[in-house]
């Protein structure tokens, strides 16, 4: 069996399509939330916080020459903080997501209720029936 056949063989199974599927959605969903906190949360925070905007946070660590030669050194923690909060509202979200299907599943997986009362008592009337025309 050639190298490319088994590559072939292991690249359409059905559960690395999935996981690629997967991966690209994840990517236009990470640049969803990605626009939701900066565009939509950050700018509030920052309204309730006084104007303050956090992508411009940050501590300069060494000046940029007067030459321009040597780009100023910056620690950007306003950058992280946004980062951070598109972190836990994605994983929020996929907490819910996960929640959600392990829920349906627990119901698919849950075992079949008996027949309802009124099936029962009118299975035992016909074999009742049965027993007296025998």
């Amino acid at each position: 069996m050639s190298v490319l056949k088994e590559f072939r063989d292991f690249a359409m199974k059905g559960n690395v399509v999935d996981l690629a599927v997967g991966v690209i959605i994840g990517g236009a969903f990470g640049k969803i939330v990605s626009s939701l906190v900066g565009d939509i949360f950050m700018p509030v925070l920052g309204l309730v916080t006084g104007g303050v905007n956090f992508s411009d946070m940050g501590v300069t660590l060494r000046a940029a020459s007067l030459d321009g030669k040597t780009p100023a050194v910056m620690l950007a923690y306003g950058k992280f903080i946004q980062s951070s909060f598109d972190f836990i509202i994605l994983a929020f979200v996929i907490f819910l997501f996960i929640k959600a299907i392990n829920r349906f599943k627990s119901k698919l997986d849950a075992a079949p209720a008996g027949p309802p009362a009124q099936e029962v008592l009118l299975r035992e009337i016909r074999d009742l029936l049965k027993q007296k025309q025998a």
